[in-house]
C-alpha cells in the first residue's frame, strides 16, 4: 500500500475490498491522463476546464471565490472519477524569478494560507481530497530535486511554515505533498521534524503524507520520518526495501501499519462517498471560470479615466494574445482546455477591430488595447526566469503604438511580475495574470465596465530586479539556496527599507472610490492572552457598485528585535453600492503581534506599543491607531561575567540585587567615577570623555570589566553577585 500502483493510481487490494483510486495534477483544473502518463505535461490529457491559475485567484483576495473554485473542481473530480487533486500549491513567492510562481498564491504567508484553506474546503466539500504542496521551502526550480534551502528557524516559522500551517489547521486537507528539496542539508521527505513533529503533532494533521513524484531519496528513512505514500510506483523496488527493513529489525512494523492505515483512510473517504450520478458540465464550468477571473483582474493604471471604454468608440485590439491569449502555465498543471475564449471573440458584439498592421490600426482608432505579457517559454515548471523583462518585440510594439495613439491600454497575460519601461507612456494597465480559458471574456467585461475591477496584487511588482530582497543569492550557490534575506520577503522588505516599487503588494484600482473612517479597537491595552477586535467603516463614495479589499496591517514598535515595518494580519472583500457604508470587523490574537523567538523555539510577544493600520496596500496606510500589548511569557535570563550593565540595570527583578551590591562596594565605585566625570564635564565641556560617552560605555560594559575599572572589585565578588542574580530569577 505504501507506493503507487502506476503513475496516477493508488494500489487496491481486491481480496480485502480496498479499491484502487486515481489522483491527478491540477491546482487550477484537471489534468487526467489515461495512457502514456507523465508528470511534466508533455503528453495530452482529457479535455477539461482550465480555471485561473493561483497567481490570478490569489489576486481576488476573496475566500468565497476560492471556495467556489474548489467546489467546481471537486465536482469535476467526482464526475471524472478522481479521488484527490494535487493542489493547491502555496509555496511563498520568495523571488519573482521562480519559474513556478504562476501556480503559487502570494509572497505573504497569511494571504496564502487563508486562500488555500478556502479552496481546500471547497474541493473536499465534494468528498474529494486535496494535496497541499510543496511542503516545504520549495521556492526555486533550479536544482529543485537536490538543492538545499538553507534557512534559519525564525524565517522558516514566520514565512514558509506559516503558509502551510493555516492551510492545514483551517482547511484540513486529506493529504500533504512533500517537496523535492532539502532544508539545511536534509531532504524534507526524510525529516521527522517537519513531517511528524510539526505537521502532525503540532498542527494536528490527520491525513496522508505523499511524496512529490519521484521525490523519495531513501524509502525506509522517509517512512520513519512520516512519509506514508510514495508516488509514482517504484516497480516494487522500494516496497522490497521496506519488507527487508522490517525483517532485519531496522524498521518497526507498526510504522508500516500506521502508514497503511492513513493511505486506506483517504481511499475510503472518497470511495464510500463516491457520487455515481455526478455529471461533467464543461459549458457551465466555463461560465464559472469567466466569473472567477472577473474577480481576479487587477487594474494597475487608469489615467484620465481611460477605462471603462465606451461601446461607441472605435477601439483597436492589438497583439497576439488578443486572439490567442496565454491563460495558463507550463508543466504538470497544464490543462487540455475544452474551450479558449479570446478577447477578440468576446468583443465581436462591441467593436470591429481587425488585426491588420498594428500601428496604422491604432492610429485610426479612438483607443488601442495591446494584449501583451510573457510567452510560455519565459516561465514554466522546471526552470527559473533569468530576468523580469517581457520580450523586446512586445515592448517595442507598445512604444510604437503609444507614439501614434494617446489612448493606449495594455492588458498583461503573465504569471509573475514584469518590468514596464513604457508605464508612463500608456494611460491604462490591466493585469489579467494567467486567467484560465475564459480570460478573454473576463477582460472584455472589465475593459467595458460590465464588471468593476476588484483584484489586488498578491505580490510586489519591483521597479528593478536588483531591488528584490534575495537578488544577491537567488539562483546562486550551486546545491545550496541561501535565504540570506531572512523574514524580509516581498513587501516586508520594501516597506522596511522604504524602497520604491513599480506596484506594491495589495495594490489595485477601481472604477469607483472608497473612503475609510472610524477605526476603533475594543481595548487600548491588552495582554498576549487577549483578543483584540478591530472595526473600521468603509464607504463607496463613487458612482458605481464595486468591491473593496480591506487590508489590516500590524506594525511593531522599534525595539531590539529586527522586524518588518508592516505585516498583513487581516483582509476582507466587501461589495458596496454607491453611497453605501459598511463596518468591517477583524479579530486579532497573539499571533498578530508575535515573532518566532529561536531562544525558546516558540512564538513570543514583546511588550510595547503596536500600530494597527488599515491600508489601501502595503505602502499606502489610510488609518492608524495604537494598542499597548503586554507579553506574558517571561524569558529565562542567565547572567554571567559577560552580562552587560545596561540591560541588567533595566531588569526590574535584578535591580534589588544590583542595588545592594552597589551599596556594599567601596567608596570609589563605578557610580562615583561616573559622577566625577560628570562634574569634570560641567567644569570643562571640552573634556575628552563626556558624561554621555561614559553612560554609553557603561551600557555595554560587561560585569567582568568592573574588575579593571573599579578598585576593590574582585572576581569572587562578581561571582557572588551573579549567583544571587540567577538564584533570584528562579
Amino acid at each position: 500500500m505504501c507506493s503507487g500502483a502506476d503513475f496516477w493510481h493508488l494500489k487496491g487490494v481486491e481480496r480485502l475490498g480496498i479499491p484502487s483510486v486515481m489522483v491527478t495534477d491540477g491546482p487550477h483544473g484537471l489534468r487526467k491522463q489515461a495512457e502514456a502518463a507523465d508528470h511534466l505535461g508533455i503528453n495530452e490529457s482529457e479535455k477539461a476546464v482550465c480555471f485561473p491559475a493561483g497567481c490570478a485567484t490569489a489576486s481576488s483576495f476573496d475566500r468565497n471565490i476560492l471556495k467556489k473554485l474548489g467546489e467546481t473542481i471537486g465536482q469535476e473530480c467526482q464526475a471524472m472519477g478522481i479521488s484527490t487533486i494535487l493542489g493547491p500549491a502555496i509555496n511563498i513567492k520568495r523571488s519573482p524569478l521562480c519559474g513556478r510562481n504562476f501556480e503559487y498564491y502570494s509572497e505573504d504567508p497569511y494571504a496564502a494560507s487563508e486562500l488555500a484553506a478556502s479552496m481546500i474546503q471547497g474541493v473536499q466539500s465534494k468528498n474529494v481530497g486535496t494535496s497541499v504542496k510543496h511542503f516545504l521551502a520549495n521556492n526555486q526550480e533550479k536544482r529543485r530535486m537536490t538543492s538545499s534551502s538553507d534557512v534559519d528557524e525564525r524565517t522558516l516559522r514566520e514565512i514558509y511554515l506559516t503558509a502551510f500551517e493555516g492551510a492545514v489547521k483551517e482547511g484540513k486537507p486529506w493529504t500533504v505533498m512533500n517537496s523535492y528539496n532539502r532544508i539545511n542539508g536534509k531532504y524534507v521527505g526524510e525529516s521527522k521534524e517537519y513531517l511528524t513533529d510539526i505537521l502532525r503533532n503540532e498542527w494536528g494533521f490527520d491525513g496522508c503524507a505523499v511524496s512529490d513524484w519521484g521525490a523519495v531519496n531513501d524509502r525506509v528513512e522517509s517512512l520513519k520520518a512520516g512519509l506514508d505514500l510514495e508516488m509514482p510506483s517504484s516497480g516494487g523496488m522500494n516496497d522490497a526495501l521496506i519488507v527487508e527493513a522490517v525483517k532485519d529489525g531496522t524498521l518497526d512494523e507498526s510504522v508500516v501499519d500506521t502508514a497503511c492505515e492513513r493511505i486506506i483512510d483517504i481511499i475510503f473517504r472518497y470511495a464510500e462517498n463516491r457520487d455515481p450520478d455526478a455529471k461533467l458540465d464543461l459549458r457551465e464550468d466555463h461560465e464559472t471560470a469567466a466569473a472567477i477571473e472577473e474577480e481576479c483582474i487587477v487594474l494597475l493604471k487608469n489615467d484620465d479615466n481611460i477605462l471603462p471604454l465606451s461601446k461607441e468608440k472605435k477601439v483597436a485590439f492589438i497583439g497576439k494574445y488578443a486572439e490567442s491569449p496565454r491563460y495558463q502555465g507550463g508543466g504538470s498543471s497544464h490543462i487540455n482546455s475544452w474551450k479558449v475564449e479570446s478577447a477578440l471573440e468576446a468583443v465581436k458584439e462591441i467593436a470591429e477591430a481587425l488585426l491588420a498592421e498594428a500601428v496604422k490600426t491604432a492610429q485610426e482608432a479612438d483607443a488601442a488595447v495591446i494584449f501583451a505579457g510573457l510567452p510560455d517559454n519565459f516561465e514554466s515548471e522546471g526552470y527559473d526566469r533569468k530576468h523580469l523583462n517581457m520580450p523586446d518585440c512586445q515592448n517595442t510594439l507598445i512604444e510604437k503604438v503609444a507614439e501614434v495613439q494617446k489612448n493606449v491600454i495594455v492588458v498583461l497575460h503573465n504569471g509573475s511580475p514584469v518590468l514596464m519601461p513604457w508605464k508612463d507612456k500608456v494611460k491604462g494597465i490591466v493585469e489579467a495574470y494567467l486567467g484560465g480559458q475564459a480570460v478573454g471574456r473576463a477582460v472584455v467585461n472589465i475593459l467595458y465596465g460590465n464588471v468593476n475591477p476588484s483584484g489586488r496584487l498578491p505580490e510586489t511588482f519591483p521597479a528593478r530586479l536588483e531591488d528584490t530582497p534575495c537578488y544577491l543569492t537567488y539562483g546562486k550557490g550551486g546545491d545550496h539556496a541561501v535565504y540570506q534575506e531572512g523574514v524580509f520577503v516581498g513587501y516586508r522588505y520594501y516597506t522596511s527599507v522604504d524602497r520604491e516599487v513599480l506596484f506594491p503588494f495589495g495594490y489595485g484600482l477601481s472604477y469607483t472610490e472608497f473612503t475609510y473612517s472610524g477605526l476603533k479597537l475594543d481595548k487600548e491595552k491588552m495582554t498576549d492572552q487577549d483578543t483584540l477586535t478591530v472595526t473600521v467603516k468603509v464607504k463607496n463614495t463613487g458612482g458605481r457598485r464595486g468591491k473593496e479589499v480591506v487590508q489590516l496591517y500590524v506594525s511593531p514598535f522599534t525595539g531590539e528585535t529586527i522586524r518588518p515595518a508592516v505585516e498583513l494580519r487581516g483582509f476582507d472583500k466587501i461589495e458596496l453600492e454607491p453611497g453605501e457604508e459598511k463596518e468591517v470587523s477583524f479579530t486579532l490574537d497573539k499571533r498578530a503581534f508575535a515573532y518566532w523567538k529561536e531562544e525558546i523555539h516558540d512564538w513570543y510577544v514583546e511588550s510595547g506599543e503596536y500600530q494597527i493600520r488599515i491600508g489601501k496596500n502595503a505602502q499606502d496606510m489610510v488609518l492608524c491607531v495604537p494598542v499597548q500589548v503586554q507579553g506574558t511569557r517571561e524569558i529565562p535570563k542567565v547572567y554571567s561575567l559577560n552580562s552587560c550593565l545596561g540591560p541588567l540595570m533595566r531588569d526590574p527583578k535584578a535591580q534589588a540585587v544590583m542595588g545592594a551590591f552597589m551599596g556594599n562596594m567601596s567608596q570609589n565605585t563605578e557610580a562615583d567615577e561616573v559622577q566625577k566625570q560628570q562634574e569634570l564635564q560641567a567644569e570643562n565641556p571640552d573634556a575628552a570623555v563626556s558624561s554621555e560617552m561614559m553612560t554609553a560605555m557603561m551600557e555595554d560594559m560587561p560585569l567582568r570589566q568592573l574588575i579593571s575599572f573599579v578598585p576593590g572589585v574582585t572576581r569572587e565578588m562578581l561571582q557572588q553577585l551573579i549567583d544571587a542574580l540567577n538564584a533570584q530569577k528562579k
